[in-house]
């Protein structure tokens, strides 16, 4: 069955609301510009959640805009570059998918249209309001008969398009739930990657604060295997605010403890410890999701650098305990888990590598035996897979390898190459 993907626009396909924005522009110099820009924001946001009809809200914002053409072109070069970061890394998608993609929203084709269309979304694909404006260019309303402009607008499109197949809807607001609530569409998914509305992400058959999470669970073309949002990043200890809010701004589930709780053993994929604090050899080794650790300080006394080795988990510390540090290595881990870098790692192999488009990154670290290279590209040749680019380093104790191939391959190649001898740690990057 034919498959339909309806996207809202305002905090899910850009990361802010643009009347919000064009207030901003211009308003610019009006004398009450912070309590105007408070007002329209209560007024979207009492939208959003259900407690005002949208026709009420619509119509208080647009006459508190007093925008022009001309604000209009400052506000679409502003919101492209706003596309929220889950959106923007997955054009492949887009790509792919251009006429399954419905962008439908209570906001307007004038600035809508032109923030999408590098994204292969047809111009007919496209439902929103207009603007009415005068001789001047000035806005002075909007085209009060398209249903998007009224309650439960987006419900009556959707009752007039009549699509033929399995529908899907992603958004933040109480107008993106109302087509679960009326029975428009098969599943609704709370995008939260912007902001999470409370009353509207209870209600929704799946919360995903990313575009990558909602491609995951459908199994749709992603530009990395694995949501960030999955990848539980826990941190001890007294850190730096600056640290979290690095991970936290990259994507991770953090998950901030004074201490190494048992319950976060089996499933904990990154961890970032302050300075002082020490891990538990124990636990180390039962920590088989584990794939970096960061150590604001010397790590020489507090975490063994043999089991991590052993089981192919990075380390990046500071033993000068130098300036700036606390940023620089929660980027170091953030690099090691996007991109594959090693650089500066202190039991690793130092590597750092281009991306390539359109190409698989997988990595393999292995025991640095003789014969694993010739064992892991007779399983891509056994394939007939496409290498695209190929990376070796090694140093006493492992090998990592990073292996770029064309996007496609036959999924059992995975789990032949997680099988060769001596494999300790095998995961696709992107």
């Amino acid at each position: 069955m034919k498959q339909f993907y309806i996207i809202d626009f305002d905090s899910t396909f850009t990361q802010v609301e643009a009347l919000d924005e064009l207030a901003r522009i211009s308003l610019q110099d009006h004398p009450n510009r912070e309590g105007i820009y408070k007002e329209i924001e209560d007024l979207t946001n009492a939208a959003m959640e259900g407690k005002m009809s949208f026709r009420e809200s619509l119509t208080a914002r647009v006459k508190l805009l007093e925008a022009d053409k001309e604000h209009l072109k400052q506000l679409i070069t502003h919101l492209k570059k706003k596309v929220s970061a889950s959106f923007s890394r997955n054009k492949t998608f887009f790509k792919r998918h251009a006429h399954d993609v419905l962008i439908v929203s209570g906001g307007f084709k004038e600035f809508i249209t032109p923030v999408v269309s590098s994204y292969h979304i047809p111009k007919e694909n496209i439902y929103a309001n207009t603007f009415v404006f005068d001789e001047a260019g000035k806005i002075i309303g909007y085209d009060e008969k398209n249903p998007l402009s009224n309650e439960g607008g987006k419900v009556t499109l959707l009752k007039n398009l009549k699509l033929k197949g399995d529908i899907y809807g992603i958004g933040d607001g109480h107008s993106d739930f109302q087509l679960k609530e009326f029975g428009m569409i098969k599943k609704f998914y709370a995008f939260t990657e912007n902001i999470e509305r409370k009353t509207v992400a209870e209600k929704a058959d799946h919360i995903t604060p990313s575009f990558d999470e909602f491609l995951y669970v459908n199994n749709l073309p992603r530009a990395i295997s694995y949501p960030k949002n999955r990848i539980l990043c826990l941190v001890i200890g007294e850190v730096p605010a600056l640290a979290i809010q690095t991970l936290k701004k990259d994507g991770f589930s953090i998950r901030h403890k004074t201490s190494f709780e048992e319950k976060y053993v089996p499933d904990v994929g990154m961890m970032l410890l302050a300075n002082g604090e020490v891990l538990d050899d124990e636990k180390l080794k039962r920590a088989v999701k584990l794939k970096t650790v960061g150590y604001l300080g010397n790590s020489r006394l507090a975490l063994s650098k043999d089991i991590c080795t052993a089981m192919g988990i990075v380390i990046f510390d500071d033993r000068k305990n130098s300036p700036g540090s606390t940023e620089f290595i929660a980027k170091r881990m953030i690099n090691f888990i996007n991109h594959g870098h090693t650089y500066r790692s202190l039991n690793f192999p130092n590597l750092q590598l281009p991306r390539i488009a359109g190409a698989h990154r997988l990595i393999h670290i292995h025991r640095n035996v003789p014969g694993i290279m010739a064992s892991i590209n007779q399983v891509f040749a056994d394939h007939d897979i496409n290498i695209v680019g190929q990376y070796l380093m090694t140093n006493a104790s492992i090998g990592y390898v990073i292996t770029d191939v064309s996007d496609q391959y036959d999924k059992q190649v995975l789990k032949d190459l997680k099988q060769i001898d001596h494999t300790i740690k095998f995961r696709i990057l992107y």
